[in-house]
């Protein structure tokens, strides 16, 4: 049995099904991130499993007790710890008082209490200054008062509802590391709800992706980014191109098919043999790291002439934006490039990174 389970879960507000029947199990020790746009349900399914929410069927079951089938379990007797997107620290009281507040609620001994708090602080790089109202402390800082607070009753899971975006970009990105760190070395089963794909693709073992109530894709990072089930996660994670038009062809095992599109026959790979039919539409996607630039004078299948629309420069790669016939690529090559906006050039599709997606 899976530390945490999903079940059939099906929450409503009025008339809107934010949460659609939805099933996940996630191992003890186990970081997953529910991600998807805003309005997927994914901090809806974050509370249900918090207790902040009831479903209107289904259930929550967490280390073999269910939370709503056989009795409401409130959220104070379920054993989380939850980081909310707004840190919701209180103004008028100190670090440690922040700290401590569910230590205090508990009724610990005030000896207990003071230890806990100093091996949490230290824990989270907050030694030292537990005499500090949060206005005295940085987005950071103050992004780890709530995440003390929330380890600090040895919770049995983690629940963190978009706990970054209020940081900048910077110390956004060092705190996913640090979290992600963290919640490793203590050995916590971790919930993680965020829209930012590059947070998940750091701080997960596994991605939930979530469209419209439902739960269209779990993977590994690799898995979700490299072997999408579907157009919509192929194009919400990461960058990616993509490619419109008719199967021509599609081969016995059916794990390849050429594309007839408006720039010439392209061979690509199926991820979905039963999505392809010869004869009716379908789109491929290409990263833009897998679109080589060919230099030089060799002919290989796959390879194809444009003009370079927009050069964007960023210091380590250079994007390529390109036009092959009426479909636009973004490509990232090297730096060093010489190709400038109006030059004719010529890219290479792998065939295996080419791939032929469900819509």
């Amino acid at each position: 049995m899976s530390f945490i389970e999903i079940q059939n879960l099906l929450k409503r507000f009025g008339k809107v099904v934010a949460v659609n029947h939805i099933w996940l199990e996630i191992e003890k020790g186990e970081i997953i991130t529910l991600l998807g746009p805003s309005g997927c349900g994914k901090t809806t399914t974050l509370r249900c499993i918090a207790g902040l929410e009831r479903p209107d069927e289904g259930d929550v079951v967490i280390d073999g007790k269910p939370m709503f089938s056989k009795g409401f379990v409130p959220p104070s007797k379920r054993g989380i710890g939850m980081v909310f997107q707004n840190y919701a620290v209180w103004p008028h009281m100190r670090v440690f008082d922040n700290v401590a507040y569910g230590l205090k609620i508990a009724r610990l001994p005030k000896k207990e209490i003071r230890k806990r708090v100093a091996e949490t602080l230290k824990l989270v790089g907050l030694e030292g200054l537990e005499n500090r109202y949060p206005t005295q402390l940085s987005g950071g800082q103050q992004q780890r008062v709530a995440l003390a607070r929330a380890l600090t009753r040895n919770p049995k899971v983690l629940l963190l509802d978009e706990p970054l975006s209020n940081l900048d970009a910077k110390l956004r990105e060092k705190m996913r590391f640090e979290i992600q760190g963290l919640v490793k070395r203590m050995g916590i089963t971790a919930v993680y709800v965020t829209h930012d794909q590059a947070e998940a693709m750091v701080i997960s073992d596994r991605v939930a992706v979530m469209n419209q109530g439902r739960i269209v894709q779990v993977g590994s990072p690799e898995e979700i980014y490299h072997r999408p089930a579907t157009k919509f996660v192929a194009d919400f994670i990461g960058v990616t191109n993509f490619i419109s038009g008719v199967v021509a062809e599609l081969n016995g095992d059916q794990a390849e098919a050429v594309l007839e599109t408006d720039f010439g026959r392209v061979r690509c790979s199926v991820l979905d043999p039963e999505s392809v039919v010869p004869g009716r539409s379908a789109t491929a996607f290409v990263r833009p790291e897998d679109v080589e630039v060919v230099e030089g004078a060799g002919v290989r299948e796959n390879t194809f002439s444009g003009t370079v629309l927009h050069r964007v420069y960023l210091g380590n790669i250079l994007y390529l934006f390109i036009k092959l016939g009426d479909t636009s690529l973004r490509v990232q090559a090297r730096a060093t490039m010489p190709y400038r906006e109006g030059d004719e050039i010529r890219v290479y599709l792998d065939p295996c990174r080419t791939l032929i997606v469900r819509e």
